[in-house]
């Protein structure tokens, strides 16, 4: 993969400005929210101008029950063709369950266990095979811990990376909202990324409210978030960071500064290695950059390398769980060999000495050590009950599933909730107006959806919730009614709802 540099995360509402910011390597955006063959303008332009442009997914949900959907799939595999992109990204994490049909509207972390393990990476599969470029998966940030894990989150990563040759997308911001959050080392994560996985990074700003650190991407990158970023720096280069900034844009002099911020962080991190002396290959890279060394060729075009002295390129730290971080890793301690017993937390029969082939058959013969294929229906079904039924407490009020915070549940509700809010007012922005405002709208939107999971998509969400109001004879003032009836029969229909439907609608609603 070429080298990226450092990027923004472009959005429609930030455009002139990233069109003129200096030194501007590459920019990343939500694939969902652009259209092939009518893609926006300044976003043209920086394509025509030559700057890269990589698609970033939401929507696909790979740490979910369900096999990934084609249609999804085939869209983003559209939107990687269009951009002429090297990669494409999506997140380790479940969006949606099937049984029942709910949708979460948010990145929700998937269990670190071994079943939802083998799903994700029969998943991965099944996503690689469709898209015509590589893909990098991003670890979230969670607010929620799952009762019963059976694998850190370094544990969790390098396998997945070892069975599936998926790259990583590193966000930095979310090893800080974990450990804030989770009491989870942003180090021992590190410390198992190879560094031939790595394919970019993401930073990002957010705050903190009563111990809890939300990650906004609407606040400045904080001194933590860029102590985080050190850290990796100093243990492989990455081939491209990103800034995200998707609410509250600040002036175009601020982004610049944070964009100033990340390479001076990269800079700083750097010149220890570039004066260290030069170290033998096998300490240098992973096992695919030494061989290529040994052969007489560089690393690979785009591959992360490991800072010489860096934990990745020797000895693992304290915290590291005893995870093997990298086929590199391995051949730099001089420990593993033929025969060498399996790594811990690794796959059954997966050696010390094995470590990610990115792609090709290499990746599928590490498949082949997961668990059988005739467990996975088993595994697909025990993980999407327990998906289903943490879902269900968070998008329809039913009982919190045992095992779990309950208060963390709550807060997190809440915050979908509210997040669900926020982009109804922005798919919809009459609504506000036509209910007196931006608190009278949020006020009887979360009333709304307190009971009442999204039904599908955002659009189909404010008008669900203009129909609930006005089954209920709703907003209270007639002129106000009669505007949302007008604005509801637009999208919606020929009319509403008649008198006796209404009825039936509200006890309905009411039973419920």
């Amino acid at each position: 993969m070429a080298q990226l540099g450092v990027g923004i995360g472009w959005r429609p509402e930030i455009a002139d400005a990233v069109d003129r910011l200096p030194g501007l390597d590459w920019v990343e955006v939500v694939a969902e929210n652009i259209c092939p063959g009518h893609l926006p303008e300044p976003l043209q332009r920086l394509l025509d101008r030559g700057v890269r442009v990589v698609p970033h997914g939401v929507s696909l949900g790979l740490g979910g029950a369900e096999r990934p959907d084609a249609g999804r799939l085939a869209a983003l595999a559209e939107r990687a063709v269009a951009l002429g992109a090297p990669l494409v990204t999506e997140h380790i994490a479940f969006v949606r369950t099937a049984s029942p049909a709910l949708e979460a509207g948010h990145l929700l972390p998937v269990q670190r266990t071994r079943d939802a393990l083998d799903v994700l990476c029969e998943n991965v599969r099944i996503a690689q095979e469709a898209l015509p470029v590589p893909l990098a998966l991003e670890n979230i940030a969670a607010l929620v811990r799952w009762p019963g894990e059976e694998l850190t989150e370094a544990q969790f990563l390098a396998e997945l990376v070892e069975r599936t040759g998926v790259r990583l997308l590193i966000d930095v911001a979310n090893l800080h909202t974990n450990r804030i959050n989770r009491g989870e080392d942003p180090a021992a994560v590190l410390a198992a990324v190879p560094p031939e996985a790595l394919a970019y990074v993401h930073v990002a700003g957010g705050v903190e409210r009563d111990g809890v650190w939300h990650d906004t991407h609407a606040h400045p990158v904080p001194p933590a978030v860029l102590d985080v970023l050190a850290d990796l720096a100093g243990r492989m280069r990455p081939a491209g960071v990103l800034l995200e900034r998707d609410d509250a844009f600040p002036p175009e002099e601020e982004l610049a500064a944070e964009l100033a911020a990340i390479r001076s962080t990269l800079e700083a991190a750097a010149a220890p290695v570039l004066g260290a002396p030069a170290a033998p290959a096998a300490a240098v890279a992973g096992v695919g950059a030494a061989a290529a060394v040994a052969a007489g060729a560089g690393a690979p075009a785009g591959a992360a390398v490991p800072a010489v002295g860096s934990a990745s390129a020797g000895a693992l730290p304290d915290g590291a769980h005893g995870v093997p971080a990298t086929v590199g890793a391995a051949a730099a301690r001089g420990s593993a060999g033929p025969g060498a017993p399996a790594a811990p937390g690794g796959a059954p029969g997966a050696s010390a000495a094995t470590g990610p082939v990115l792609g090709g058959a290499g990746a599928q013969a590490a498949s082949g050590a997961a668990g059988a294929p005739d467990r996975l229906p088993a595994a697909r079904t025990r993980v999407g009950l327990e998906q289903a039924a943490l879902l269900s407490a968070l998008v329809a009020g039913t009982p919190v599933p045992e095992g779990f915070d309950r208060q963390r549940v709550r807060v997190q509700a809440r915050a979908l909730a509210a997040k669900r809010a926020d982009i109804v007012a922005k798919v919809a922005p009459e609504l506000p107006k036509l209910l007196g405002g931006r608190k009278a709208f949020r006020e009887a939107f979360l009333g709304y959806a307190r009971h009442r999971p999204m039904p599908g998509g955002y659009r189909r969400d404010a008008l669900d919730f203009a129909e609930h109001l006005l089954v209920r004879d709703l907003p209270a003032d007639p002129a106000a009614r009669r505007r949302l009836t007008v604005w509801w029969r637009d999208r919606a229909g020929p009319k509403p709802p008649g008198r006796i439907v209404r009825w039936a609608r509200a006890l309905t609603g009411r039973a419920a």
